[in-house]
């Protein structure tokens, strides 16, 4: 590498680190509700002048609300149908509780109406006619007739705050319409542009909940009769950037189907409890630790190298996620984990590539350390590039349309795949570089690390296991596996947690307030370990169980009891799924289009035959944790989603790491026959997939000891999804690629056209 370019590499370097470093120390994170605790609402619907609340319009509310939550930017909220009229809504660190229960429970009913002119006040009801009189907002005092609306906010299709700099009206919502509704607007406007100039008819209302928010005059430019084309409006009214992005909310979402009051406001603690959350996070210091640990005993000086930029890789992708405002969740955390082992991972396929390329130099290597590591980062870059792509596919697609606990897995699985590339590829590489050019490193090549291949290395490389001579046997032996977790998923079944079959929320009052910790602890030592317990620091205790009967409500109470006294049951409702339908649909949309999307990508890199290896190899690595959970009878619930979507990412990206080796060794194997290169892939790759799983093990095993009762079932399914990767890409992936390949074989490469002869004038010889 040149001096240049190491120049560069270190600006880039210390610009990303001090940015991160700065926004770490000023920035306070975004903690979600399980980790932070937030503000608790209950919304009850009322019957309106068409509509009644009951049950089904209450679920249709609850998705209106989930939409404007989500646009209020409140990440990871909890919403649930309690009883048939009440929607409890959880909102995660919300500063201002109260302006959020005024925005999400309004109604939102937006009309548009042709003005008939002025009128004398004041405001009155609806006529028979659907005619109105409301105020002007630009003019105190006087009033506008309005004809029945012409469109209304089921036409809009999306609403967006924008700050209009070129005039003084400032912030804006601007509007688009669908294809019939944009028709409807071009003709309301056509019809106001024939109006003389100064008439009110000239004008266009549009009405908010009973209030005219904007009433535009048509310009001079606007055509009698065509109107304005193009399906797009534009609301005025000098809102502020936070009215603007509310109000742009409430028309996204939609108007709800029936009216909503509020009938109870509280802040709540958070889910998971101080205990478990220390817990959590002492188990994650002492897993990094050992995962440095053992990188720095296998890898010695570039693995201490390694380590510094695997801390530096927390530092900055802890930064990015707080930069860009996302919550920090259980499930959030999730993603962050499989980014470490992606983090690690890179590390370990250069270290891995750079012993190899050492090897291969023979003596010479000892004269430039730099030349082999500097090779191996230049042939590890399409395995790298591959494996990080294809997991930035998944989150982008969860992210994009994923709702909840999904969307915040998304966001902090991209962030940790950029952050890892950007580690791995500049970083470790920088350092790399300016420490093998110290003389002493260059005098003593042991102790980079890279002087040897290992055992397992020189083990395989003396004797190459014939593991695709056995393929059939090894899909066999996969497929019985598979049919055993089907067994388990159709003999036991699946059990869902409460969050998504609802279930049973009691409020329990106390004479004093009640530690969350030992009401959580007295819950689960009742023989409830999946309830959700929440204090509200007053003498308040929320347990939300599936659904029981007395006698397990009557033992919930005595449990509370013996830590808190005496207490007596508040409310006792039974309530509707917090993961509902919609986020479902979508959380499994989104799955579905990640898994798409990579195995276009995997067919467009490799052949279709190695991307369907990959993916199957995923499918059967996801099918084998669920039935794994299905014979243990454990609960499956957002934080057991993030874990899965975790093995998805994980499994396809050991896959990709071998499937890359064979294609390299392909390329220069000759005639040597496919079955014996796969044997080749996974005795090269083999070491990298052992170390990398490992330093995932060392963070998943210490969650799993430490975390508490919360993780555990979190820290058992990946555990299961780390192990059954590396199982699926030598037993599933590899000989499912070559079985596929061996009947469906590439077309052979065109012979190259023999270059034409160059005539010498002096001689005339033609060569």
């Amino acid at each position: 590498m040149s001096s240049r370019a190491v120049l560069w590499r270190a600006l880039l370097a210390l610009a990303v680190v001090a940015l991160s470093l700065w926004i770490t120390l000023t920035t306070p994170p975004r903690l979600g509700l399980d980790l932070r605790g937030g503000t608790r609402i209950v919304l009850q619907t009322e019957d309106g002048p068409t509509t009644r609340a009951d049950a089904a319009a209450t679920d249709r509310a609850l998705e209106v609300l989930r939409k404007r939550v989500d646009g209020l930017g409140v990440a990871e909220p909890s919403l649930a149908r309690s009883g048939d009229r009440r929607i409890v809504v959880e909102l995660p660190g919300l500063r201002d509780p109260r302006k959020a229960a005024e925005t999400i429970g309004r109604t939102a009913q937006l009309t548009f109406h042709a003005v008939t002119g002025a009128a004398e006040g004041p405001a009155g009801p609806v006529a028979a006619d659907g005619t109105r009189v409301l105020a002007d907002p630009d003019a105190p005092g006087r009033f506008l007739a309005l004809a029945a609306p012409a469109l209304t906010g089921d036409g809009v299709e999306n609403a967006e705050a924008a700050l209009d700099t070129t005039s003084v009206r400032g912030w804006t919502v601007d509007l688009s319409f669908r294809d019939r509704a944009a028709g409807d607007w071009a003709r309301i406007t056509g019809a106001a542009a024939c109006a003389s100039p100064g008439d009110p008819a000239r004008r266009v209302a549009i009405v908010l909940d009973d209030r005219i928010v904007s009433a535009p005059g048509m310009q001079a430019g606007v055509p009698c009769g065509a109107g304005i084309g193009g399906g797009s409006a534009q609301i005025t009214g000098g809102f502020s950037a936070q009215e603007a992005r509310d109000l742009a909310a409430l028309v996204r979402g939609g108007a709800l189907p029936v009216p909503v009051t509020t009938v109870e406001q509280s802040t709540v603690g958070p889910t998971l409890g101080a205990e478990a959350i220390r817990a959590s996070a002492l188990a994650a210091l002492i897993g990094l630790a050992c995962t440095g640990l053992f990188v720095i005993a296998v890898y010695r000086l570039l693995g201490l190298l390694a380590t510094a930029a695997l801390l530096l890789y927390g530092l900055i992708s802890y930064a990015a996620v707080v930069a860009l405002g996302a919550t920090l969740t259980l499930p959030g955390l999730a993603g962050f984990v499989l980014a470490v082992g992606i983090a690690v991972d890179a590390n370990v396929l250069v270290f891995e590539r750079a012993r190899e390329e050492y090897a291969a130099l023979g003596r010479s290597a000892g004269r430039d350390l730099r030349r082999p590591v500097t090779t191996a980062f230049g042939k590890v870059w399409s395995a790298v590039a591959d494996s990080h792509v294809t997991t930035l596919l998944a989150a982008g697609l969860l992210f994009a349309f994923a709702t909840g606990p999904v969307k915040g897995f998304g966001v902090t699985l991209a962030v940790g795949v950029v952050t890892s590339l950007l580690t791995a590829m500049v970083v470790t590489r920088l350092l790399a570089d300016l420490v093998l050019r110290l003389p002493a490193v260059r005098r003593r090549p042991a102790v980079t690390g890279i002087a040897e291949l290992g055992r397992l290395r020189t083990r395989l490389t003396r004797r190459v296991p014939r593991l695709t001579a056995h393929r059939r046997r090894w899909l066999t032996g996969c497929a019985g596996l598979l049919l055993v977790a089907l067994a388990g998923i159709g003999v036991r079944g699946v059990e869902f947690g409460v969050e998504f079959t609802g279930g049973r929320v009691v409020q329990y009052t106390a004479d004093r307030p009640v530690d969350a910790d030992a009401a959580r602890a007295a819950v689960t030592a009742a023989g409830f370990p999946d309830a959700v317990v929440q204090t509200t620091g007053e003498g308040d205790v929320s347990v939300r169980v599936k659904e029981t009967g007395d006698d397990e409500r009557r033992e919930i109470e005595e449990a509370l009891t013996g830590v808190a006294g005496p207490v007596t049951v508040e409310r006792d409702d039974l309530i509707g799924p917090s993961l509902g339908g919609e986020l479902r649909t979508h959380a499994l949309l989104a799955l579905g289009l990640a898994v798409a999307a990579q195995l276009l990508y995997l067919t467009v890199r490799f052949r279709w035959t190695y991307a369907t290896a990959a993916v199957a190899a995923m499918a059967q690595d996801v099918l084998l944790v669920i039935g794994l959970f299905a014979w243990l009878g454990k609960p499956m619930d957002s934080v057991f989603l993030a874990a899965l979507l975790t093995v998805v990412g994980y499994s396809v990206n050991d896959s990709v790491v071998v499937l890359d080796r064979l294609r390299e060794l392909r390329r220069r194997g000759g005639r040597v026959p496919l079955p014996d290169l796969a044997d080749r892939a996974v005795a090269q790759t083999l070491p990298r997939t052992v170390n990398t799983g490992m330093g995932a093990l060392f963070v998943l095993v210490a969650l799993a000891v430490l975390g508490g009762d919360s993780l555990e079932d979190f820290s058992v399914a990946l555990l299961a999804g780390v192990v059954l990767g590396m199982a699926s890409t030598v037993f599933t992936a590899i000989p499912l690629a070559v079985t596929l390949e061996s009947r469906h074989p590439a077309p052979a490469p065109a012979p190259a056209p023999a270059p034409a002869p160059v005539k010498r004038r002096r001689t005339g010889a033609v060569v």
